[in-house]
């Protein structure tokens, strides 16, 4: 164990008893107000189609939902460009996809659907009624489940958005950790600066920083969170926060 000044100033004097300090004082969670739905990134994305969502709002209640939703897409085919909105969302916002319709007998039958189409077929829109279909939206439509479309677009958008929360809780940790340095620092007289490679920490402090060059020649660059300068050393910082165990914990302690 290497003999460290916060130890000695805690009376910690073992390996088992820095541990045990390290655990017990471990925080519970990271979590802002903002961790848990980012509104703004929502309404702009809903804002995008919100006329073609209230064009569609025709829709609701309608019995014969196949003739309406036919009439509505010839007058305007650009509305298809609303259903991977509505339902078909992987990550990537695309116009295409594969949807495995049938795995029978062994045998994995795929559907093509092309929403970027200007011009459909009757057995375009046809395939769109199946998917409307098939995926629960028309039974949703037809018995007004759905009140109004943008409504339930914010709410689609809201649970896509808190897929967002990881990258959220590790941009508060990184905000929370600065507001730490940045304090310390001033309190000391040090400098720091943050994402850094070995290029910005040269530019900045005018120390070369190793970096790892593979087998084939490739430089594998690191960034780190935060450098600090003190007057005898560089710090390194990487800003984690877990909350449980997991492979992306493992896989960092394997880096260091």
């Amino acid at each position: 164990m290497k003999p460290l000044t916060f130890y000695t100033s805690h009376n910690l004097t073992t390996s088992n008893e820095v541990f045990d300090y390290l655990i017990k004082t471990l925080k519970p969670s990271n979590m802002l107000f903002s961790y848990f739905v980012d509104w703004k990134k929502v309404f702009s994305n809903v804002e995008e189609f919100e006329i073609k969502l209230n064009t569609f709002n025709y829709l609701i209640g309608k019995e014969n939902f196949d003739e309406a939703f036919a009439q509505l897409v010839k007058s305007d085919p650009s509305l298809i460009k609303l259903i991977p909105v509505l339902l078909v969302r992987d990550g990537h916002s695309g116009n295409k996809f594969k949807i495995l319709a049938s795995y029978d007998n062994m045998k994995m039958v795929y559907k093509d659907y092309d929403f970027s189409k200007t011009i459909l077929s009757d057995k375009d829109i046809e395939d769109y009624v199946e998917l409307f279909d098939k995926t629960g939206l028309k039974n949703l439509i037809v018995n007004k489940k759905i009140k109004n479309f943008v409504d339930y677009t914010i709410g689609v958008e809201a649970g896509l958005n808190s897929n967002a929360r990881k990258n959220r809780g590790g941009d508060v940790m990184e905000k929370i950790t600065e507001a730490f340095i940045k304090e310390f620092c001033l309190n000391n007289g040090y400098k720091y600066i943050i994402q850094a490679d070995s290029k910005k920490i040269y530019n900045n402090f005018g120390v070369d920083v190793p970096v790892y060059v593979d087998q084939k020649g490739v430089v594998k660059e690191r960034k780190y969170d935060f450098v600090v300068k003190t007057p005898k050393e560089l710090i390194m910082i990487e800003c984690n926060f877990y909350a449980g165990g997991g492979s992306k914990l493992k896989s960092t302690a394997e880096e260091y």
